[in-house]
């Protein structure tokens, strides 16, 4: 049994939002395949819980008409997964939350829990990042908009206003037209296991394939909160598709990254996988982009 003194279930995002206003103390709850884990641990005991599942108007994915993504914050790690919309544009989301635990919490979970958190291990968050995702808040003075790098405080923590839930997660068409990517997930082990290091880039070459027009990077467990490499991304940008680029991409990121030691893994053994990684996903999103090594 779980031990919640109350639970509350949202009818409407409007009711969600004056259910968090009447239970300041309380929790929200999605998928759950956090909170009641937490719950069962002892950490959330006693807790009052809103329940936002039943909101269905927060799944999905669309295509707006500016040509941003939309992905409702209830929208399933396995539906991102398999959606068109992705699959066609941004394919390493769908990529990055497959490797989010087993099939059971990918199809239960979702990808606005998985922000909400704020942990920095989230498969989600650094291919969000990668792609200047912006965060849709909606309270009870209408919706808010947030940069991705500003939704993340501090470790555990969102800016999540009291009266608030997040509503939807949006990829600008100027973030991801033109752009691949790839990500990688470093962990003990193969399946259900919490990353000890995740990266993921993306890039934009010249019309003729030879150069980086852009490329962006982004780390999980690299910092306290998911985190950019602005001088690795700096030190490509306009420079020629060439293992010397690629190798220069990798060194630049230990400007910027600031992993920490931990029973799961060393810093220096997180600064040497950040390299690597750097490396391989650059390489790797440099050959979809269409360019050669």
């Amino acid at each position: 049994m779980y031990d919640m003194a109350a639970f509350y279930e949202a009818a409407s995002v409007q009711d969600a939002v004056a259910l968090r206003l009447a239970h300041p103390e309380a929790q929200i709850i999605a998928g759950g395949t956090d909170v009641l884990v937490q719950m069962r641990e002892g950490k959330r005991a006693g807790k009052a819980l809103i329940s936002i599942y039943g909101l269905d108007a927060l799944r999905g994915v669309k295509l707006e008409e500016d040509g941003t993504i939309r992905i409702g914050s209830l929208t399933s790690f396995s539906h991102i997964t398999r959606d068109p919309i992705i699959q066609k544009y941004i394919n390493v989301l769908g990529q990055a939350v497959d490797m989010v635990g087993g099939p059971q919490i990918r199809n239960a979970g979702t990808i606005g829990g998985n922000t909400c958190n704020g942990v920095t291990s989230a498969d989600s968050a650094s291919t969000l990042f990668a792609w200047d995702a912006v965060i849709e808040l909606t309270g009870q003075n209408g919706k808010r908009l947030v940069p991705i790098s500003k939704f993340y405080i501090k470790a555990g923590t969102v800016d999540l206003k009291p009266d608030e839930i997040q509503t939807g997660i949006l990829i600008p068409k100027a973030s991801y037209e033109g752009y691949w990517g790839h990500y990688i997930k470093y962990a003990m082990r193969e399946a259900m296991d919490i990353a000890t290091t995740g990266c993921s880039v993306n890039v934009k070459l010249s019309e003729d394939k030879k150069t980086i027009a852009d490329a962006r990077i982004a780390y999980g467990v690299a910092g306290p909160v998911p985190m950019r490499a602005p001088s690795a991304e700096a030190a490509v940008k306009g420079q020629p598709v060439s293992s010397e680029t690629v190798a220069a991409f990798g060194a630049r990121v230990l400007d910027d990254i600031n992993p920490r030691d931990s029973w799961r893994a060393a810093k220096a053994f997180r600064q040497h996988i950040a390299v690597e990684l750097a490396k391989r996903c650059l390489t790797e999103s440099i050959r979809l982009a269409g360019g050669v090594i």
